[in-house]
């Protein structure tokens, strides 16, 4: 009997669900910090290494004591929507910059769409992790 009970507690503890929770109430948009996560035992889901989690951005809010999952998390968002943004078009030892506003919102590494300020066509500018924009039409008009 009593084999039965300490196979039981392992299989109980080997079964246990240990998750990255949110330490307070964290409203979309929020960039976690570590002070913003806790570890709780016993909660299912979520993710397993605050690592993953920190320097991220919420996508939806994240209540407190709840775990936190990957599909809540997103890289932070360096160029929002209608912002008024400088554009760069680079080609060999020539470079051209001029103003736009942002049609899209977007992260480091993400295509955003962009009107060209002066010459009101829409290109296609790759947000850098500076969040400088920098043009990837080949046939662009900059005027």
């Amino acid at each position: 009997m009593r084999g039965l009970l300490i196979l039981m507690a392992t299989l109980m503890s080997a079964n246990a669900h240990a998750a990255v929770t949110a330490a307070r109430d964290l409203p979309p948009g929020t960039i976690i910090g570590a002070a913003d996560l806790a570890w709780i035992e016993e909660v299912p889901g979520g993710i397993d290494d605050p690592a993953l989690a920190i320097g991220m951005q919420a996508r939806v809010a994240i209540y407190e004591g709840r775990p936190v999952v990957p599909g809540a998390l997103r890289a932070p968002v360096l160029v929002s929507r209608n912002q008024i943004v400088r554009v760069a078009f680079d080609t060999g030892s020539l470079r051209i910059e001029t103003e736009g506003r942002a049609l899209s919102e977007g992260a480091a590494g993400d295509v955003v769409r962009v009107m060209n300020l002066a010459s009101r066509n829409t290109i296609s500018a790759l947000v850098n992790p500076d969040g400088t924009l920098v043009s990837t039409s080949s046939k662009t008009e900059i005027k």
